[in-house]
């Protein structure tokens, strides 16, 4: 149980990092590099909590 919600909250924070980066005024390209980098990192996340890794 306890990894299921551990994979809830990192898919929410994952939704939250997305839509602040989508926030940034930044160029469009830098914006998509960082959405790129956190989706890998929150894959790799997941990952490890399915035991993956």
């Amino acid at each position: 149980m306890s990894i299921l919600i551990s994979i809830l909250i990192t898919i929410l924070v994952i939704a939250l990092v997305l839509y602040l980066v989508n926030l940034l005024p930044v160029d469009g390209r830098i914006k998509q590099i960082a959405r790129i980098i956190v989706i890998v990192i929150g894959i790799i996340s997941l990952l490890g909590y399915l035991r993956v890794f």
